[in-house]
């Protein structure tokens, strides 16, 4: 489906062709002054330059070939040159009626298809989700949702931190705690125990304490880094406790981002890299990119381009031992066999620019990726507390991801509470959802790549630019048409030409959906979605504030008043779908 916007210029193209100019200047815009116009066209002023003449002569000229034109209610040229445009209301109806029918509300499906690979989550293994992972699982699964929206075959891969030294550090501090363990006999022969030998909370507790010791005690510290490198080696007593710490691990942290409602399609981790290693010194060695650089093996990076320093890209320590560039570049290999993407993209903390800069040019320099591959760098922001410091317990502690899920559900259910119109259990079940939109919107309406202040008191607020604003105008138009439903029958899916005022500005948000979601797509931006569900949340609240709609008495005007805000409705939600959340059906 078109977008509304090109369907102004297609007609603004042709005046200014008929009237002896070229088309190129023939672009409209959302007009930045709504009390005079709704669209403007600025081409004029460009013109006048090529053609050497006023730019009110240029823009009379277009408006003369426009004199008949049904599409527009008023056009009209202001000096010294600008071009103002009301939009019909009956041409807007034709098309939010064809909007409402048209498969995902009139975006278009991608033609081809493409195969993408989104890396985000990276939470480590045998750690309890923070504070910190809630950007990269919030970003990284509403980009997968947008991606797939326009029919893309997406992946998503948690790639998990699986490898190095924080398992030799369990590993021994375990030894330490239960040396009779099976693990620890080099005399034992039968098969491991199934069952771990710890649980998600001892293990939580035993890295942590594994880590202080290590900084402390050298001899420590060095049988930890032995015991991580027999695991690498395939030492199968210790690959037995990796894999109990993976499967610990993994089932506790798909609960703890189920919360979240966020799910990956793979549960990859480092250690999945680690095959691919020798294939990946070998292909280095045959492009001639890998060398010597004191002690460590390299490879130049840098370009004349370059306006600042790129390091070369370590591939290998002095001491053979791999490292995060060994590792990513191993996974990409690993996804080319697997998957050949079309896009791989990172969702990471903006601070790892430069290592993802490196391991991208070492990448395309050793044909790692097809050509056709585009390696995307999304770098998200930091999430601060008040003041602008980084978010912390109040004893100074990085914050458990449940424990905000927990204090902004609770914040939203004191809210609810606070009218008394449903029951506490209804609260507490309503408020879980609300909560989690809070949450997310609460980071999504902001550009990833910025830093921001996470305040669970505005954020969680009904009133204003936040996630329970959006959840509150969707349950409102909910009610509004079960009301209707229960005293009417629906006589028509069409709208009629819309009065001016709320009724058409509503109109005109939903008329823009296709070209802003395509849009967020195409820029990898989900706070344009929350931008753009802001606007039209306000727009249908001053529609349903000026407007009586069911009380109208033209029952053609009622039900086409139903059809706008069931249109709206459902924009609303296919938005909060992108973003991860949904809405209850009463707050």
């Amino acid at each position: 489906m078109k977008k509304f916007i090109n369907l102004i210029d297609e007609k603004l193209k042709q005046a200014f062709v008929a009237a002896g100019y070229d088309e190129k200047f023939a672009k409209a815009t959302i007009s930045n002054r709504p009390d005079l116009c709704e669209y403007q066209c600025n081409g004029a002023m460009a013109a006048a330059k090529q053609y050497k003449t006023a730019p009110i002569n240029i823009a009379n000229a277009v408006i003369e070939e426009l004199k008949d034109e049904k599409a527009f209610e008023k056009i009209e040229a202001v000096m010294p040159g600008f071009i103002n445009i009301n939009i019909s209301s009956a041409f807007l109806a034709d098309y939010v009626n064809e909007e409402s029918q048209a498969e995902k509300l009139g975006c278009n499906i991608e033609e081809n298809p493409k195969k993408i690979v989104i890396d985000y989550g990276g939470a480590n293994v045998a750690k309890p989700l923070h504070v910190g992972h809630l950007r990269p699982a919030v970003i990284g699964e509403s980009i997968k949702r947008m991606f797939r929206y326009l029919g893309n075959d997406v992946i998503g891969d948690v790639h998990l931190g699986d490898w190095g030294l924080q398992m030799g550090l369990i590993i021994t501090e375990l030894q330490e705690r239960k040396p009779d363990l099976v693990y620890f006999d080099e005399n034992y022969t039968g098969e491991y125990p199934k069952e771990a030998p710890f649980t998600i909370s001892e293990l939580e507790e035993i890295y942590p304490c594994a880590s202080a010791k290590s900084k402390e005690d050298s001899e420590f510290k060095e049988r930890a880094h032995l015991a991580t490198l027999k695991l690498q080696q395939g030492y199968a007593p210790y690959r037995a406790i990796w894999n109990h710490i993976i499967q610990v691990s993994v089932t506790d942290l798909k609960k703890n981002y189920g919360n979240l409602n966020v799910t990956f399609d793979l549960w990859k981790g480092e250690s999945d890299a680690d095959p691919y290693i020798p294939q990946l010194i070998d292909i280095l060695n045959e492009k001639h990119l890998l060398h010597e650089s004191q002690g460590a093996m390299v490879v130049d990076v840098r370009t004349e381009e370059d306006t600042k320093e790129v390091p070369p890209c370590i591939i290998q320590k002095s001491d053979g031992a791999a490292l995060y560039a060994t590792s990513d570049l191993g996974t990409l290999i690993q996804r080319k066999q697997d998957y050949d993407p079309d896009m791989v993209v990172y969702v990471v903390d903006k601070r790892q620019e430069m290592h993802f800069t490196q391991v991208f040019r070492v990448a395309k320099m050793a044909d790692i990726v097809s050509p056709k591959t585009e390696l995307i760098f999304n770098g998200f922001g930091t999430m601060n507390g008040k003041g602008g410091k980084p978010f912390k317990t109040r004893d100074g502690g990085v914050m458990r991801l449940e424990t905000l899920i927990g204090e902004i559900s609770d914040a939203v259910y004191s809210k609810i509470m606070e009218n008394r119109s449903v029951s506490e259990g209804e609260a507490r079940e309503t408020s879980k959802i609300v909560g989690l939109a809070a949450l997310k919107y609460g980071d999504l309406s902001n550009q990833a790549s910025k830093d921001y202040i996470f305040d669970v008191d505005r954020f969680s607020s009904f009133e204003g630019n936040t996630g329970p604003y959006i959840l509150y105008t969707i349950v409102r138009i909910k009610s509004i048409l079960n009301k209707f439903l229960e005293s009417s029958e629906i006589t028509s899916d069409k709208m009629i030409p819309f009065a001016s005022g709320s009724e058409k500005e509503l109109a005109m948000v939903l008329a823009r959906y296709n070209d802003v979601i395509e849009n967020a797509i195409h820029e990898l931006a989900p706070h344009k979605i929350c931008a753009y569900i802001y606007e039209l949340s306000n727009a249908f609240n001053k529609f349903y504030h000026d407007t009586k709609i069911l009380a109208c008495e033209d029952a053609d005007k009622k039900q086409s008043y139903v059809n706008l805000i069931s249109l709206a409705k459902k924009a609303l939600e296919e938005c909060i779908d992108l973003l991860g959340f949904e809405a209850p059906e009463r707050m």
